[in-house]
């Protein structure tokens, strides 16, 4: 009892020392709350920097140098964002448990043996002497941030958790480039999945692995009839791998641990699938100048992944969202050109099956011959508890062989990963500095030669009136395959021989149709002569977007608006329709509710609205049809690695179709299935949402949640908490443009004048509950209304609502 009252009080205290914060650094460090102009001393500085906020809390920051416009970048960052900072690189360094306790533990396993924080050190060693000095700027503005700071100014996080923050360096700032290979490059299970399926008959595996669909949106080329992109795949022996039922359960544990720790920082992209772009010429638009669109699809997060900035020195003016913990912009625009980037998904990872010597846990085969791997010893440190900071070590030895770390081992499997991610040789920083500073397209495309991060369809405008589209990032090419099933390790078939060169990655410049679309779709036809993937997202997206904009001749940054907020969902739709067809015949008498529920969905206008009561009934229908589908097909334990987001359209087919070789066989008919559906999407809703079917609404099913990792402690977690809001969109199963709570923020940027640019994030700026800034972009977020983001000189000095000058100092 004794011991339980105790923690009460430290629970208390803490919750009271972290709303002081609010007041204390207020007085000390928010300017914000003082009007006029605040004059703040900073050793570091070289001259003088002038950082001036608007009505949401954006800093715009004018420097009279580079150094000095990062060192400010990152001071800046650091005083809104601090916690989530070390969040970020505590996560990829596999630093978390010491921190956040056992719960963490296995995270960061899978993040020493992938080795981050060793890569990104030999990255920065490689670094162009430009891209170190703009780091350990940016490096030096976060510390002289960090410096000002005692144990009752530091941001709430860190006195619950009772910690001080390390200082920053350079490298830290490349971990956030990882994160974001992480979540949208990180595919090797899936070769192990596809393994997994050789046994099964080539029909029902390209149904299960679709990759090509009558709705795709292709960007570059066209499918060629007499060229299969499936006969390109790598087809295993059906007795290649077959998995056991604890290999399975324990890949997929391995897949749920890499989804936790990629949602508890915001960057979890379900499938890969992450992000809408579009660009439209001058001669589709109302202005006669160009327009670009920008989503990025990102598990909600509290705060946003995403961090608004304005940056302004001697050769760069550029606005947009930067990632907090490292210098520039990564979408946004400058005063000649605008850009937006959607993950392309190449397969960038390759697994080895490496043949160890039973005799020797260290040596293993290669093509020429036996080696010794690599044995890297990491100590991980555990806290001991929630409100005991203390720590025991846990040892961790990771063994790295010629193709990298073994990552995934059982039944004497032993796996290695390749990955350009892990790869320093292939890894620049130098990208988001040229592209800042690009003024025209050939500047532009010159940039994207050292862009090195996960593969992005970029969508281009300029001032001048043009638009274009770039695939660009590091893809590689096999001797032999394409890496979709695991390699023999101790031969040289999986060798990466080179890599796609980037004159022949996908390229548009004004094409005539003057319409750009990029939703993570198929974007090559299959005469494109290199291999991406096997794995697109669904082309719903692609396909809505493309539509709307064809449907209006001349178009306007409102109509821009509409089509981010769209929330039509052709799968559902079509699923809709299929199923009232389907089971109108085999209506009995008494099946009222049933026929009622036809009925709607006859006269459904495809609409994914937080208040519609068809689509509740139509999402856990198309769920049910789809598990047991896949049951059918996989059996209960092989469904349980199973991912590919394509296979919606498999879903749409095998609706129309009804094909027998996919029915299940406890059915007699796919009325019967559909039935059964309807009976399971009962249950569901009535588990999840009540008995009264009054309120089944898509809102009251589905809710956006932006979660702070500390928000579920007792207590102290409640400042931290976001209360649920119904959301409008579907994510996942059928997708619609507006995707509800993964949209991490929008842009829609405006060549003719650019500060009617709008752009908007989730919550807010800040990072700190108690600031009028946490939270105050929500209303915004949520009616899809992004505001104007200023730009010019006299914009922002109008918009200007508190200025900070930060004055060199000894």
């Amino acid at each position: 009892m004794k011991r339980l009252v105790a923690t009460v009080l430290i629970v208390f205290a803490l919750l009271y020392a972290s709303t002081q914060w609010s007041f204390e650094v207020a007085a000390q460090q928010k300017p914000e709350n003082q009007p006029g102009t605040k004059t703040l001393t900073l050793a570091g500085l070289h001259d003088r920097v002038t950082v001036r906020r608007d009505e949401r809390g954006i800093p715009y920051i004018e420097a009279k140098s580079d150094a000095d416009l990062y060192f400010a970048q990152g001071y800046v960052t650091a005083s809104d964002r601090l916690w989530q900072m070390d969040l970020l690189r505590r996560s990829e360094r596999g630093e978390l448990a010491e921190v956040l306790g056992s719960a963490t533990l296995e995270q960061d396993k899978q993040h020493r043996t992938l080795g981050f924080g060793h890569e990104v050190e030999a990255e920065l060693a490689r670094a162009s002497a430009a891209t170190r000095a703009t780091l350990e700027a940016y490096a030096s503005g976060v510390n002289a941030y960090i410096d000002l700071l005692d144990a009752k100014s530091l941001p709430p996080e860190f006195q619950i958790l009772q910690y001080k923050p390390k200082p920053w360096t350079p490298a830290d700032a490349l971990l956030v480039g990882k994160l974001f290979a992480e979540a949208l490059s990180n595919t090797w299970r899936l070769d192990i999945m596809r393994s997994a399926y050789a046994g099964l008959p080539a029909e029902k595996r390209a149904g299960l692995m679709p990759e090509i669909s009558s709705l795709d949106v292709l960007v570059v080329g066209k499918d060629a009839k007499a060229k299969s992109k499936n006969a390109r795949s790598t087809q295993p022996s059906s007795d290649a791998n077959t998995l056991s039922r604890e290999t399975v359960l324990a890949l997929a544990r391995d897949q749920e641990t890499a989804n936790e720790a990629l949602a508890r920082v915001g960057l979890y992209a379900e499938g890969l699938a992450a992000s809408n772009n579009w660009v439209v010429s001058g001669k589709h638009t109302v202005s006669g100048k160009p327009l670009l669109a920008n989503d990025p699809h990102l598990q909600a997060s509290a705060p946003s992944i995403w961090y608004l900035v304005h940056l302004s020195a001697p050769g760069v003016r550029v606005a947009g969202v930067s990632a907090p913990g490292g210098p520039g912009v990564i979408i946004g625009h400058n005063e000649n050109i605008a850009w937006g980037m959607t993950n392309v998904g190449p397969d960038v990872q390759d697994l080895y099956e490496e043949k160890f010597d039973p005799a020797d846990a260290k040596r293993y085969q290669t093509s020429t011959g036996w080696r010794d791997a690599e044995v890297r010893h990491e100590e991980i440190k555990v806290r001991k508890g929630f409100t005991d900071s203390a720590t025991d070590t846990v040892a961790l030895d990771v063994t790295v062989t010629q193709h990298g770390p073994i990552v995934f081992e059982k039944e004497g499997k032993r796996y290695a990963l390749r990955w350009t991610a892990l790869d320093p040789t292939v890894n620049s920083a130098d990208s988001a500095y040229l592209i800042n500073r690009a003024r025209n397209w050939k500047e532009f495309s010159a940039a994207l030669e050292s862009f090195t991060a996960p593969t992005q369809n970029i969508v281009y405008a300029d001032a001048a009136g043009h638009i274009g589209y770039h695939a660009a990032g590091v893809i590689p090419i096999r001797r032999s395959g394409d890496g979709s099933v695991p390699y023999d390790g101790s031969t040289d078939a999986g060798d990466w021989i080179k890599y796609i060169p980037i004159k022949d990655l996908p390229t548009l410049y004004d094409p005539p149709s003057g319409i750009i679309v990029t939703a993570n779709q198929r974007i090559v036809g299959t005469d494109y002569p290199y291999f991406l993937t096997h794995s697109w997202a669904q082309p719903y997206r692609a396909r809505r977007i493309f539509d709307l904009l064809n449907q209006t001749p001349k178009l306007t940054a409102d109509d821009f608006r509409r089509i981010q907020g769209d929330v039509y969902s052709i799968g559902h739709f079509s699923f809709a329709h299929e199923t009232a067809k389907i089971l109108r015949p085999t209506l009995k008498p008494e099946e009222t509710k049933l026929a009622e529920l036809l009925s709607a969905f006859d006269s459904w206008d495809g609409m994914v609205n937080a208040d519609s009561r068809v689509a509740p009934m139509l999402q856990q229908m198309r769920a049910a049809f789809r598990g047991r589908i896949l049951a059918a097909a996989l059996g209960d334990d092989l469904i349980k690695i199973y991912q590919w987001s394509n296979f919606d359209t498999t879903i749409d087919r095998v609706l129309a179709e009804q094909p027998k070789d996919w029915l299940p066989k406890e059915f007699t008919s796919y009325a019967d299935l559909l039935r059964a559906c309807y009976d399971d999407a009962h249950k569901v809703l009535v588990k999840n949402v009540g008995e009264d079917e009054s309120k089944w609404t898509w809102g009251q099913l589905v809710k956006v949640n932006f979660r702070h990792p500390l928000a579920a402690a007792p207590l102290i977690g409640l400042q931290f908490t976001v209360a649920p809001i119904p959301q409008n969109g579907s994510g996942g199963l059928a997708a619609t443009v507006n995707v509800g709570a993964n949209v991490s923020m929008r842009l829609i940027a405006d060549p003719g004048n650019w500060d009617m640019t709008q752009h908007g994030i989730t919550l807010g700026e800040s990072g700190i509950p108690s600031s009028p800034h946490w939270a105050d972009q929500l209303a915004d977020w949520r009616a899809v209304t992004p505001r104007v983001f200023p730009f010019t000189e006299a914009a922002v000095a109008n918009a200007a609502k508190e200025t900070w000058v930060l004055e060199p100092g000894k």
